[in-house]
């Protein structure tokens, strides 16, 4: 899978962004002028598009009941498969999930829930409690036991909690996580002024309690990690390696962080892999990985 030319124009762009002397070093892989010229791009329309995320999702009106309905709510039809839950990253809101929300209607025909949290939210695990909240409300609404979540940075921190630490695993079924800092990351140090950042650094409590046994654990992990991913310090912070939790990472080659929830050839990975029905078996990971570019 190849990444269009779309970004050729930006390269001499990002030639002149790049420090001189990392522009100078002989064999410079072009992979990464072209990720980075992508990533300029996608900022660009993410902050076209952000307005137009800020307020909550418009959720189906009740219906009346139905006959034979005793407690006066009506569940809509539930689809034989669970509901695809969309959860932002740090400072974030729903707009990131535009394509991805798209390319999974497209494909799959499979309910979609958007959800924002607060840009003030300032506690990964009150984070995660509010998360549980909505889904109660989900499964209420819809008449699904179960969602699937797809979570991008953050946000997959955040499901992971939800799932891991607060029983949620008795309501995700698969937590597919875009870039999300599994162990932490280092990066952007100047950030450590806001203590949802402070959180995702390596060797925080939470990260910390998110190594701890975790038998039993219901969920099913897939996460997509990439190799010119900026955001993670180091890159394999992205990965998830937990002896309790059946995982599967997947390497994603030749896009940056915020490409990840954009790239059809992502999305396509991340069908895939919602449609895998695989809780109770181990899931080998991919040796080849995913290559976009």
């Amino acid at each position: 899978m190849k990444v269009t030319g779309s970004a050729q124009p930006l390269l001499p762009l990002c030639r002149r962004l790049l420090p001189t002397g990392l522009t100078r070093v002989p064999g410079l892989p072009v992979a990464l002028l072209k990720a980075t010229a992508l990533e300029l791009a996608i900022l660009t329309a993410h902050l076209v598009l952000y307005p137009s995320g800020i307020t909550q999702e418009r959720r189906a009106p009740a219906r009346s009941a139905l006959p034979g309905q005793r407690d006066g709510t009506a569940r809509l039809p539930s689809d034989t498969r669970p509901p695809v839950v969309l959860l932002h990253g740090f400072i974030d809101n729903r707009s990131v999930f535009v394509l991805l929300r798209r390319s999974l209607a497209r494909h799959g025909g499979r309910r979609i829930e958007s959800l924002n949290y607060s840009p003030l939210t300032c506690d990964i695990r009150t984070a995660a409690e509010l998360l549980g909240r909505h889904i109660e409300e989900i499964c209420e609404r819809t008449g699904s036991p179960r969602v699937d979540i797809v979570g991008h940075s953050l946000g997959g921190l955040i499901a992971r909690y939800y799932a891991q630490r607060l029983g949620g695993d008795a309501r995700v079924r698969t937590l597919v996580t875009l870039g999300t800092p599994h162990s932490g990351t280092r990066a952007v140090p100047l950030a450590n002024a806001h203590p949802i950042v402070r959180q995702m650094r390596p060797g925080s409590p939470v990260i910390e309690e998110l190594t701890r046994p975790a038998p039993g654990c219901r969920t099913r992990f897939v996460s997509f990690w990439s190799d010119l991913d900026h955001v993670m310090d180091p890159l394999e912070a992205a990965c998830l390696d937990h002896p309790d939790l059946t995982v599967e990472n997947v390497r994603v080659s030749g896009i940056g962080h915020l490409a990840l929830p954009v790239h059809p050839a992502v999305a396509t990975g991340i069908r895939q892999a919602l449609d895998e029905d695989r809780p109770d078996t181990d899931i080998a990971p991919r040796e080849d990985g995913l290559t976009v570019a």
